[in-house]
């Protein structure tokens, strides 16, 4: 029996040996994974700006953000909202001496960002920003963040919400005018390894605040960030898809930078934990189905100690006792047969003995009376060996029924031992269920919960004149000027729009302000229009300025420099009194030649 249960109980012990062993290292390796890495992160929201409207979402941005940081267990989360530029830059200086010795370092930034001649910066609360010139003493450069997780090992992660509409840029006037300020932040390359750098909206785009809770690049990254071993270049990829999805595909986030080939997650993927006496379990169900001491003895042969070697060892001490108790009632039952046997021996014995001595008291005495007396006694003796012999019969039937009885015992207790058994594994499973659970909800409160969908929003129709203010509007912003910006859609206004349409390559209809050629002109990053300047100026950059020429070259009638051509010579004449002084007939260089050079005096 124990050849067909286990045929060979130290093998299986090696194979279990074996699995736990493995079992335990792949926890040790997941668990010194996620205690090796130390993560640091730092979050920046700034809403509340002082020169500037309000920005809606990035102070609630930035504290859900940093809410999914700790949730995914880092070591230090920093969240700072609505900084000055001394506080930023000191709150990046503090944070480089945190990342000095961390392995993963990530800035979290949402506000308004500025990219002027190719450099990139982020503006704090108190920014003022009134001319370009004033970007390095109010704003915070990039490059100075990038500086300040530097020293971290595996990862330097920043992600940047920063490519809102910027209104700082339309009031800024420019110190020199070669300087160049675009829309969004500029394209950067990461002059480090395991740099990535994040843009909610592609270099030189402008990314949404959003119209609900978060920015749609906020929403995308809490739905994704804190997913358990999923490589953080797949991450950002599927923010890209989500943020696409959701604005129409008018915003797409981009990734700058480049990581190894080394999957780099932001959250360590979390092992299954092992149970070590699945095996065990397993065995000790087989042996409660067979419920035989055989079972018993071989399931303790190969699982000598744990929580199931205790509960086959209880079930082998109640097979025991039934056994000794079916022992008992059958040396019971023994000893009545042979103590009923016995006795019927002993009575035949005596009544063989009676008869012979009445037997032999009969030939002595011939007499009725004597054979009368005979017959009663011989009558008594059978009554009372009748008698014995009921009461032999009736001792051989207890011991039958003890021996029953006893049968019966030995049979309840192995339906009690299988019973206990069954138990037993009942309450295992119920134990591994709840462990199971217990990791569904440790998956689950890492995962957060889905954003809701978003409300169905209702477009008001505009007004005709609203619709002509705006298309005036952005004419003029594109260099085809209509002249007044009052929504009335006079000639001046239908001649810029034809501009326009020449300049585009569109079509609309000058007669009619419509919507459509307004979503085509707003969505014209760039001047559209060429500058056209005044007589005696030329266009330089986005302005018209007075044409200057040197002083031996005068302005011709196309507003080009030429030299001053020599007077024609002049005949010898008497000076009368009348005549004014050659000092008094000089002429300015302009006014010589408006008069061909043959300009008298009175």
């Amino acid at each position: 029996m124990v050849g067909l249960i286990l045929p060979a109980p130290m093998s299986r012990l090696q194979r279990l040996a074996g699995r736990v062993a493995l079992a335990i290292a792949l926890m040790l390796a997941a668990a010194t994974t996620a205690q090796a890495d130390k993560r640091v992160a730092l979050v920046l929201g700034v809403s509340n700006y002082q020169s500037v409207a309000r920005l809606a979402n990035p102070d609630s941005d930035a504290a859900a953000i940093s809410d999914v940081f700790k949730r995914m267990g880092f070591d230090i989360v920093e969240l700072r909202r609505d900084l000055g530029v001394i506080e930023m830059r000191r709150a990046v200086r503090d944070f480089a001496a945190v990342a000095a010795d961390s392995d993963m370092a990530v800035v979290y930034y949402a506000g308004h960002g500025i990219e002027v001649n190719g450099a990139n910066f982020l503006i704090p609360a108190d920014a003022r920003l009134q001319s370009d010139f004033d970007v390095e003493d109010e704003a915070v450069p990039l490059d100075r963040i990038l500086q300040a997780i530097n020293p971290a090992k595996r990862l330097r992660l920043v992600i940047l919400d920063a490519c809102r509409d910027n209104p700082f840029a339309e009031r800024m006037t420019r110190s020199v005018a070669t300087r160049s300020m675009g829309r969004g932040l500029a394209k950067i390359e990461p002059a480090t390894a395991d740099t990535l750098i994040a843009f909610a909206a592609k270099a030189g785009a402008v990314a949404g605040d959003g119209d609900g809770a978060h920015s749609p690049f906020a929403t995308a990254l809490l739905n994704h960030l804190a997913t358990p071993g999923l490589d953080l270049r797949l991450t950002l990829g599927r923010v890209r898809d989500e943020v696409l999805k959701s604005t129409g595909r008018r915003q797409e986030p981009f990734v700058y930078g480049s990581l190894g080939g080394d999957t780099v997650a932001l959250v360590p993927l979390i092992a299954p934990k092992v149970d070590p006496d699945a095996e065990s379990q397993r065995d000790y169900e087989f042996a409660a189905q067979i419920g035989t001491r055989e079972a018993w003895t071989s399931f303790l042969g190969v699982h000598g100690s744990g929580p199931y070697a205790v509960s086959a060892h209880a079930a082998l001490d109640k097979l025991d006792a039934a056994e000794k108790a079916r022992e008992k009632a059958d040396l019971l039952r023994r000893q009545a047969e042979q103590q009923a046997r016995q006795k019927n021996e002993d009575v035949k014995k005596q009544i063989e003995e009676q008869a012979a001595r009445q037997a032999e008291q009969a030939k002595l005495q011939v007499s009725e009376q004597a054979r009368r007396d005979l017959e009663k006694e011989r009558q008594r003796i059978a009554e009372q060996a009748k008698r014995e012999l009921d009461d032999a019969r009736r001792q051989v039937a207890e011991a039958r029924r003890q021996a029953e009885d006893a049968a019966l015992q030995v049979e309840q207790a192995k339906k009690q031992a299988a019973l206990d058994a069954q138990q037993q594994i009942e309450a295992a499973r119920r134990a591994q269920e709840q462990r199971e659970r217990e990791r569904q909800a440790t998956l689950a409160a890492l995962t957060p919960p889905a954003a809701p969908a978003p409300a169905s929003v209702v477009v008001p129709a505009m007004d005709p004149a609203d619709i002509a203010r705006l298309l005036q509007a952005h004419l003029k912003r594109v260099g085809c000027d209509p002249g007044t910006t009052d929504g009335a859609w006079t000639a001046p206004s239908q001649k810029a729009l034809d501009n326009f349409n020449r300049n585009a390559g569109t079509r609309f209809d000058v007669k009619v302000a419509s919507l459509d050629a307004l979503d085509a002109v707003r969505g014209r990053p760039d001047r559209v229009c060429p500058l056209v300047c005044a007589k005696g100026q030329k266009a330089e950059g986005d302005r018209c300025v007075q044409i200057v020429c040197d002083g031996n070259d005068v302005l011709d009638a196309q507003s080009t420099c030429r030299r001053r051509p020599d007077p024609p010579p002049q005949k010898p004449k008497a000076v009368s009194r009348q005549e004014p002084s050659p000092r008094g007939r000089a002429r300015p260089s302009g006014g010589a030649d408006s008069c061909g050079g043959s300009c008298e005096g009175d």
